[in-house]
């Protein structure tokens, strides 16, 4: 069976390449070819393995075997290229031994040159931040890799760790310890290079833990990071609450529109003279706060689409939630409960399993907390329940792109997450098949899904929609049959001659994208250090080259770049779903990369982005989608700027103000990437952090480095035009902060 040997032949290895030089990794290509291709190995140029920061690199891939990555190469090394590809092609699962592949597929000096040049090696000598408490020590690891670079590499399993990291661990199992218990959800142990389930010696997580027991407390409503910790280091996960939810109020600046919408919801029967002053006062008071702006409503648009739409939206703020400070193991309503089943776990004693998912989404299933969480059989999703919900999620983001746009979307890019599926049973990937025409097929006796059946557009009441699934990479390792699932029907779509020119599946392409083997996350920086154009291109050429791997129905997986170029230009909209009652979009920046990166992506290729929709789930009987600006809004105006949340965020101290840190980092991000962010909302956020005396005061005490830090980071977005505050005293003191 032939494997293939990818090699990038665009990479330019940080060096100054001339417009017709022969870049450094065409170069390797060719001295591959010189080499001689082994049998049973097929060498295949890309232009992209979105391992940029890794220098010239290469992929090995074949059908049911592990895929690997490799850089840091050049053309010198291409017959030990062709020696590991010989290698690989002869294992019969692609594992070939530690020992037994060539150096440059196993040096870690090659990847950070000699151990005593390590940043953080002195005197020949390792230090690390620990300190210990009789027994206990208490330690924080060293950076895996770059901390210039955390974002990038922190899931990067091409990514050889450093020296000290490794001399970390090696250092922990010299001290005898008798297990590790992991706090903070997650860590970087389990994301190192290796294989994603059934470890050998030879991948780097063993090779650093090996047989030290885990306990990993791990927040109840993320399952798919969990299984990333039981599946590569074997840990016992202990679910604990995600933090309480508070009910958001009303902002006082709010309050007189509030009073004209009560009063014009009374006015029925009233004279048309006084209804139309109170539209005319409610749309001029709506227009002072910034509220037509965000919603997207024009001067022209008509009082029946703006009053409703202007009465949801201050109805949403009054109905919001959000966490309430963060949670701290052992304390609060199961503290004792949790640190009962962490002492057990020390103890070797059983830890009950249980399911994870959120409790505030009406899971009442997952509680109690403190078990060993686990998640979903892959084969029975979507569930029929789940499938039931898609359908419902679908029709409130069809109803919201009618009401924006008079028609049907034409071409719609979903985004999907393999933790979310877990946590729904798969909502959201039955939303993209109901959109698509598509619907599960399930086996009566095991409530697995079995296949498909194709809805004809007579049934749905409308046309089909043309989806495309962006799916991230731990979807593609848990649920790889639902990726190959919706490719086959596509293609059986596509052999349809029922709906003729009105059946967009007919120019058959592939319709599945995610990141390479090995891949996770965007690989780029949510904050850039400088907002400039060019970086908004570079974080869109990062998502489209993290977005650039096709799956095929029979279940492969290969590079297709203009693939999701063109289905990227095809779309006209793009639309992610949170279920999650407890985050939200400036919590993470995950929803920053990911669902902004696809509007830089557009940009990169010098197009318009397509609408984007933020579709709230977390209600299941009331799903709502918003345009990503109005979504913006509303966690602005109901949690960020709220002073009950930035209070609860001031009893954690050093913690708290980096959080607060953070939501102006991912609203920030959201404004670059995406133009997502009028610039009234950052005036909200100064007046309500650094604008406060108190707020100011905390930081400066608690956290100094996040003092500094927000203030650069409101100074930069005024710098690049992303923020034009109206206020002069804002204005003035940025002034005198530069």
């Amino acid at each position: 069976m032939t494997v293939t040997l990818h090699v990038c032949i665009t990479c330019r290895a940080d060096q100054a390449v001339r417009e017709g030089e022969t870049t450094p990794g065409a170069c390797l290509h060719s001295a591959i070819l010189e080499a001689g291709v082994p049998e049973g190995v097929s060498v295949v140029p890309i232009e992209c393995l979105s391992a940029c920061s890794q220098g010239c690199s290469i992929a090995l891939s074949g059908l049911r075997r592990w895929s690997y990555v490799y850089g840091r190469l050049s053309d010198a090394n291409a017959s030990d290229v062709v020696a590991g590809a010989a290698a690989y092609a002869a294992a019969l699962d692609g594992i070939v031994p530690w020992r037994s592949r060539p150096e440059i597929f196993r040096d870690l000096a090659r990847a950070w040159g000699a151990p005593e040049n390590d940043p953080a090696c002195s005197d020949g000598e390792f230090h690390f931040a620990a300190i210990q408490r009789g027994k206990a020590i208490i330690a924080v690891p060293p950076e895996r890799g770059d901390v210039t670079n955390h974002d990038v590499e922190y899931h990067d399993l091409s990514r050889t760790p450093r020296h000290v990291y490794v001399a970390f661990y090696l250092w922990l199992r010299q001290q005898e310890v008798d297990a590790v218990v992991h706090m903070g959800t997650h860590g970087t142990l389990e994301w190192l290079p290796g294989k994603s389930v059934a470890l050998s010696a030879s991948c780097w997580p063993e090779a650093l833990i090996g047989a030290m027991p885990v306990v990993y407390p791990f927040i109840l409503n993320d399952p798919g990071e969990a299984v990333q910790a039981k599946r590569r280091i074997s840990a016992v996960t202990i679910g604990h609450w995600p933090p309480p939810l508070a009910q958001a109020a009303l902002p006082e600046g709010l309050r007189p529109l509030e009073q004209l919408l009560d009063e014009y919801s009374t006015a029925d029967g009233l004279d048309l003279a006084r209804r139309q002053r109170l539209i005319v006062a409610i749309r001029d008071e709506a227009r002072a706060a910034g509220l037509e702006d965000n919603l997207g409503l024009g001067a022209s648009a008509a009082p029946a689409e703006a009053i409703p739409r202007i009465d949801r939206f201050v109805c949403d703020l009054k109905e919001s939630q959000f966490g309430d400070g963060l949670h701290v193991f052992g304390r609060g309503d199961c503290g004792e409960a949790e640190k009962s089943a962490l002492l057990d776990a020390l103890s070797g004693g059983r830890i009950a399993p249980g399911p994870a998912g959120s409790p505030h989404r009406r899971r009442c299933d997952v509680l109690p907390t403190e078990r060993n969480l686990f998640t979903v059989d892959p084969r029975a999703v979507p569930t029929r329940l789940a499938h039931a919900q898609g359908i419902k999620l679908a029709e409130e983001l069809l109803r919201r792109h009618l009401q924006d746009h008079g028609d049907w979307p034409k071409g719609l890019l979903v985004n999907l997450w393999g933790s979310s599926t877990m946590r729904t049973a798969g909502e959201d990937y039955a939303m993209a098949l109901h959109l698509a025409g598509i619907a599960p097929r399930w086996d009566h006796g095991s409530g697995r899904v079995s296949g498909y059946e194709i809805i004809a557009p007579a049934a749905l009441g409308r046309p089909l929609i043309d989806v495309t699934l962006r799916v991230s990479g731990l979807f593609r390792d848990v649920f790889s049959t639902l990726a190959q699932l919706f490719a086959a029907a596509a293609e059986a779509l596509s052999e349809r001659d029922e709906e003729g020119d009105e059946n967009p599946y007919r120019h058959r392409a592939a319709r599945v994208f995610g990141p390479r083997p090995g891949q996770y996350g965007v690989g780029m920086a949510s904050m850039p250090d400088v907002l400039t154009q060019a970086s908004q291109h570079a974080a869109g050429e990062a998502w489209l080259s993290a977005s650039s791997w096709a799956f095929a129905p029979d279940g492969t997986i290969r590079p297709d770049r203009a693939g999701i170029e063109a289905r990227l230009v095809a779309a006209d909209a793009f639309v992610h779903a949170q279920d999650l009652p407890e985050t939200d979009l400036l919590l993470a920046a995950d929803y920053a990369v990911h669902e902004a990166g696809a509007a830089a992506a557009a940009a990169r290729l010098g197009m318009a982005a397509p609408s984007l929709y933020h579709l709230d789930a977390t209600r299941p009987d009331q799903p709502h989608a918003r345009s990503l600006t109005e979504a913006i809004s509303r966690i602005a105006r109901s949690r960020a700027a709220n002073p009950k949340w930035i209070a609860g965020m001031m009893r954690h101290g050093v913690r708290g103000a980096a959080e607060i840190v953070a939501t102006l980092e991912h609203m920030a991000a959201f404004a670059h990437l995406a133009q997502a962010v009028p610039p009234h909302l950052f005036d909200l956020y100064y007046d309500a952090t650094v604008g406060n005396d108190d707020v100011r005061t905390f930081m400066a005490r608690e956290n100094p480095a996040a003092l500094l830090a927000i203030e650069s980071c409101f100074t930069r977005l005024h710098e690049a035009a992303l923020w034009r505050t109206r206020r002069n005293s804002i204005a003035a003191a940025l002034r005198e902060a530069s």
